[in-house]
């Protein structure tokens, strides 16, 4: 049998398998509260060595999708409850991914209608999801946003941190720190989205300060056992880029291998797109990781199958292997995985709860 299909430990987590689910944006959560369709989704595919969860929202600003669950409010804590409890009891592991969008949002999903924050006052060449007032789903642009105060920036930190300890509270093994795919930490990393002159801008090591103090955060909150981030060196999405993405993630990892993470989970190439989007050595960065005393698993991410899995696996390039969408029309992925057998294909009707008009141009970034 496969290593694949093994047990392992990824922290303080013991896993029954080296398959991940990948975080998956599902809109079935109204009023950011976690529900009966939450936890039967959820524990339907339990057989995950690792499921991390859908992007919960820190709190209320870090929103930028309609209905998407948060960790701020004491009904989504409960809520969650209920869905760590059913993961656990059918033999799962499961962590949240705590999401702060940023600039990816509207002046509707906002506190009283205001601009979505960013590192710099600029808009996002891109769309986000909102409900119509008869509840039909549609995209429309992002709002153009906001800059932070260099002095709003402790309360940000005081959010994730605050989260990472509800999601504790709330049952989960632990959390997935989200600074990829052109959300807020990402945002402050690339320098396209970047035009900041405090110490949080310009360089790459001011770029990349905001998101290893929340990993500082968090990790003295719930322990580094617990805590993984997830990271998307060369995607696009949200629209941000970055001339020299080799540096910026380079110092990055090495960085966070001096912090003893649970898990570093890595999107290779475009979110849910072509692993080629930009030359990039993904072993190098590893390597990188691993040379400045990294010891977390590295989860590997975007576009691969059974065949590729299980090499990445065998070879040692991959701790894990995560796969998205694949879950959403196979509950039992790792069953058929280990079988060998046939995937159902997936139903684009099913992505943002209900397929809305502009989906197949958006695909879930969760």
């Amino acid at each position: 049998m496969s290593k694949l299909f093994e047990p392992t430990s990824v922290g303080g987590i013991p896993l029954s398998n080296r398959i991940a689910m990948a975080p998956l944006t599902r809109n079935r959560s109204p009023g950011a509260v976690p529900n009966d369709l939450n936890i039967e989704y959820y524990r339907q595919r339990a057989t995950a060595g690792l499921i991390i969860s859908e992007g919960t929202a820190i709190t209320h600003q870090a929103q930028g999708y309609a209905d998407v669950p948060g960790l701020y409010k004491s009904e989504a804590i409960e809520g969650w409850k209920k869905v760590t409890d059913a993961v656990h009891k059918a033999g799962g592991r499961i962590v949240t991914q705590i999401w702060h969008v940023g600039r990816i949002s509207h002046t509707s999903l906002q506190p009283e209608g205001g601009k979505p924050v960013a590192p710099s006052p600029v808009a996002a060449k891109s769309k986000t999801y909102v409900l119509n007032a008869d509840g039909s789903g549609a995209f429309v642009e992002t709002s153009e946003p906001r800059a932070l105060e260099t002095a709003e920036l402790p309360g940000i930190i005081e959010d994730y941190r605050k989260a990472a300890r509800a999601a504790v509270e709330a049952g989960f093994d632990g959390v997935e720190i989200h600074a990829a795919n052109g959300y807020l930490l990402e945002q402050f990393m690339r320098s396209n989205s970047n035009q900041r002159t405090d110490q949080y801008g310009g360089s790459i090591e001011n770029r990349i300060r905001l998101t290893l103090e929340v990993v500082d955060a968090v990790t003295k909150e719930i322990g580094a056992d617990k805590t993984g981030i997830r990271i998307s060196p060369t995607t696009p999405a949200n629209d941000v880029s970055d001339p020299d993405p080799k540096a910026v993630y380079t110092a990055l990892v090495e960085a966070l291998a001096k912090r003893d993470l649970a898990f570093l989970h890595v999107i290779e190439g475009a979110t849910g797109g072509p692993r080629d989007v930009l030359p990039f050595d993904w072993k190098a960065l590893k390597s990188a990781y691993r040379d400045a005393g990294g010891k977390g698993a590295w989860i590997a991410n975007n576009g691969y199958d059974r065949a590729s899995a299980i090499e990445a696996v065998e070879s040692g390039y991959a701790d894990l292997v995560a796969f998205g969408r694949p879950f959403i029309a196979n509950p039992d992925l790792v069953r058929r995985l280990k079988e060998d057998a046939a995937l159902n294909p997936l139903d684009q009707a099913t992505l943002y709860g209900g397929g809305a008009e502009g989906y197949t141009t958006y695909p879930a970034l969760a």
